[in-house]
């Protein structure tokens, strides 16, 4: 039996994150992924300079083999009708990136061990330690496999009854040169589209010469439906190629506000997406993630054991920074009242509105400080 202090289950953006704040502490530390990176990771594909500062990340450095699209306007529309396009200046609000290079460049940056390709198996608790696979053993086990990550089981026997769980679509290829020539979406401006519903949104994101484009939505049953009417509109307009890839790849994950997963217990906690930590607003991860990510560390470095009493500083970080949880009647994405009524189609017009609220603050978070980790 291997034995650590701590084992972290996913490799993602949470995970090595987590692995890699933790690389000076003296923690002996085994990250876990079931898959082989890089890997493909359903999502449109940008972080904020906020991300990138919380992260380190040189952007020179990032930029010489990897794709970085610096993005300085969006165009915001509701789904049939015409959209609204701001310019946010010179200077990048986010970027631009490719999951399968992000997070191995994350990944890279862990010299703790790893043990890619490895399915969880089996956990067992044991005399105060988590037994994995019948092969390694820790204290401490942290949850960052996403959605459906085997460590949040542990706590719970699955989604709550309250909870809010969004279902997304999307297909990320590279084009042709013959596709490039027709697709009319440009790279520095990124598209979002709502429903009319408000129940989800849709998104036509082109980064250098790859094409993302998806949907996501809280009524899942409904989403192949409402992606379809939304490529073929956007074909129709000749905002992307005729002849897309016909393969979608799906993606689910929770939304924070409806979110009812604890996220620690005696010698267990969870991070990013397994703890539903999506903006509720948007339902961003990756930047939640992060900081979930470096606050886990600060409690672990700080916790003189690993009972749940000693980890609840992490739970209380993760209210003080996100908000305390709740489950507003309207559900969904926690857009005001006043939001779900016949106004929002005036809303959607208004470059204000759609600058000031739908962008810079429910997708960019300008009004939320850089979270850095204490050293």
């Amino acid at each position: 039996m291997e034995h650590y202090d701590v084992i972290i289950v996913g490799g993602g953006p949470a995970g090595s994150t987590l692995a890699w704040a933790l690389r000076n502490n003296g923690k002996q530390v085994l990250l876990i992924d079931k898959a082989d990176f890089p890997r493909d990771k359903t999502c449109a594909g940008w972080v904020t300079p906020a991300v990138i500062d919380s992260l380190g990340i040189d952007l020179e450095d990032y930029r010489q083999s990897r794709v970085l699209q610096p993005i300085t306007e969006f165009r915001i529309g509701m789904m049939g009708q015409p959209p609204v396009d701001n310019d946010h200046g010179d200077e990048p609000v986010s970027y631009g990136i490719r999951r399968c290079e992000f997070d191995t460049y994350l990944l890279d940056r862990v010299t703790a061990d790893k043990q890619m390709k490895t399915a969880v198996k089996s956990i067992v608790r044991e005399e105060g330690n988590w037994i994995i696979n019948d092969r390694w053993q820790a204290p401490l086990l942290v949850g960052a496999g996403g959605h459906f990550c085997p460590v949040a089981r542990e706590l719970g026997d699955g989604p709550g009854k309250h909870e809010t769980v969004v279902a997304a679509k999307e297909v990320e290829f590279e084009m042709t040169p013959e596709q490039e020539k027709v697709c009319a979406a440009r790279g520095e401006q990124p598209e979002l589209w709502f429903c009319k519903d408000l129940k989800g949104y849709a998104w036509v994101f082109r980064k250098g010469n790859f094409l993302n484009i998806g949907l996501g939505r809280e009524d899942n049953h409904k989403l192949t439906e409402h992606l379809e009417a939304f490529v073929n509109e956007m074909k129709a307009q000749g905002r992307i190629p005729s002849d897309l890839p016909s393969r979608f790849k799906g993606h689910a994950y929770l939304l924070y506000a409806h979110a009812e997963r604890p996220l620690v217990d005696d010698g267990i906690l969870l991070i990013g997406d397994a703890a539903g930590l999506a903006y509720t607003q948007s339902g961003e991860g990756i930047r939640p993630a992060i900081e979930s990510a470096l606050m886990a560390a600060e409690t672990i470095r700080r916790a003189p054991d690993m009972s749940a009493q000693s980890l609840q500083r992490y739970g209380d970080a993760i209210a003080d920074r996100f908000g305390r949880r709740a489950m507003p009647d309207n559900g969904g994405w926690q857009l005001p009242g006043w939001v779900k009524t016949s106004v929002a189609s005036g809303l959607m017009r208004s470059h204000w509105f759609t600058r000031k609220v739908v962008t810079e603050k429910w997708f960019l978070h300008q009004d939320v400080p850089v979270f850095k980790a204490a050293v």
